[in-house]
C-alpha cells in the first residue's frame, strides 16, 4: 500500500524540517558574519534597510541551502543515523517538489535586493547563489568543504560593502578569509559527528582529511579566524572594546577544546552548537567599538 497523501498542515511541517527552521543554528552561523559586514560597512550606523534585506535573506537563502543540501545528498542520508529521517531521505518529500521549493526560496531572495538598485550587489548575489547551490556537491571531491561554505556563509559580507559604499575594499576579503577559517572550525566538529558513517558512504569531509590531528586543525583555525579579525581591528583603527570581543570569542573556543579533544559526538556536537556565541562575542565588539 502506498502511503497516504499529506495534509496541508503536515506538508508545511515537512517543509519545515526541509529547511531546517526548526533548527535554527544554521541561521545564526550565517547571520553573524552578514552582521560583521554590515556593522563595519556601515561604520556602525548601518542603513536599516539594508540590515532587513540582509536578515531576511539569510534566512530564505539559508532555507534554500538546506534543500538543496539535501536533494544533494538523498542517496547518501538515509545511511546516517543522524538524517536517515530527513523528509528527502525518509521519502516523505518529492525530489522535484524540493526542486522547486529550493527555487522559489531562491527567486524570493533574489527580489528581495533588486529594490536597492545597486548594479555591483545584484552580480554578487549572482555569485553568492551559486555557491549556496553548488556547496553540497563539493562534498564528493574536496578535501576540505568546509572551507567552500565558509566562502558561501561569508560572501554577504562583500555584499554588505556593495549595499552601503558600492565598493568592496580588501578589508571586506580579510574579513571573509576570517570567517571560511571559522567555518572550518565548526564544520570540522560538526563533521566530527558523523565521521564514521561519512567514511562508508564515501562523502569527504575536514574531520576524515585532518585524520588524527582534527582536533589541532579545528584550534588552528580558531586561531588564524581570531588573527584575521584582529589584523581587521588594527586596519579600521577600531576603539579596544573589539579586543575585549575578539578575547571572548578567544575564550569560547578555548572552552570548545575541552568538548572534541575526547572526540566524543555528542560533546563535538555541543561545540558545534556553541558557536553561535563566538560570532556572537565577535559582533559584540563591534558593536561596542563603533558606538
Amino acid at each position: 500500500m502506498s502511503p497516504s497523501p499529506l495534509t496541508l498542515t503536515q506538508r508545511l511541517t515537512e517543509y519545515e524540517k526541509l529547511m531546517r527552521l526548526d533548527k535554527p543554528i544554521g541561521i545564526l552561523l550565517l547571520a553573524w558574519p552578514t552582521l560583521w559586514g554590515l556593522w563595519l560597512s556601515g561604520a556602525g550606523r548601518p542603513d536599516w534597510v539594508v540590515v532587513w534585506v540582509f536578515l531576511v535573506g539569510v534566512v530564505l537563502m539559508r532555507s534554500a541551502g538546506c534543500v538543496i543540501n539535501d536533494y544533494a545528498d538523498r542517496r547518501f542520508d538515509p545511511h546516517v543515523a543522524r538524517t536517515k529521517d530527513r523528509p528527502l531521505a525518509a521519502g516523505r518529500i518529492d525530489e522535484k517538489e524540493a526542486l522547486v521549493l529550493a527555487a522559489v526560496l531562491a527567486l524570493l531572495a533574489l527580489l528581495l535586493i533588486l529594490p536597492l538598485r545597486n548594479m555591483l550587489l545584484t552580480q554578487l548575489a549572482m555569485v553568492a547563489a551559486f555557491l549556496a547551490a553548488s556547496y553540497p556537491f563539493t562534498k564528493r571531491f574536496f578535501a576540505i568543504p568546509q572551507a567552500y561554505l565558509g566562502i558561501a556563509f561569508g560572501f554577504a559580507i562583500p555584499m554588505s560593502y556593495a549595499a552601503h559604499t558600492g565598493a568592496v575594499p580588501p578589508v571586506a576579503w580579510v574579513l571573509l578569509l576570517a570567517n571560511m577559517f571559522w567555518a572550518i572550525a565548526y564544520d570540522t566538529e560538526y563533521a566530527m559527528v558523523d565521521r564514521e558513517d561519512d567514511v562508508k558512504i564515501g562523502i569527504r569531509t575536514s574531520a576524515i582529511t585532518f585524520g588524527r590531528f582534527d582536533v589541532l586543525a579545528v584550534m588552528l583555525c580558531y586561531g588564524l579566524s581570531l588573527a584575521l579579525l584582529a589584523w581587521v581591528g588594527l586596519r579600521l583603527n577600531l576603539h579596544w572594546a573589539y579586543y575585549l570581543g575578539l578575547i571572548a570569542a578567544a575564550g569560547v573556543a578555548g572552552y570548545h577544546w575541552t568538548l572534541i579533544r575526547t572526540r566524543d559526538p555528542q560533546r563535538c556536537f555541543r561545540a558545534f552548537l556553541h558557536n553561535n556565541w563566538f560570532g556572537a562575542a565577535v559582533f559584540a565588539g563591534m558593536v561596542a567599538a563603533l558606538w
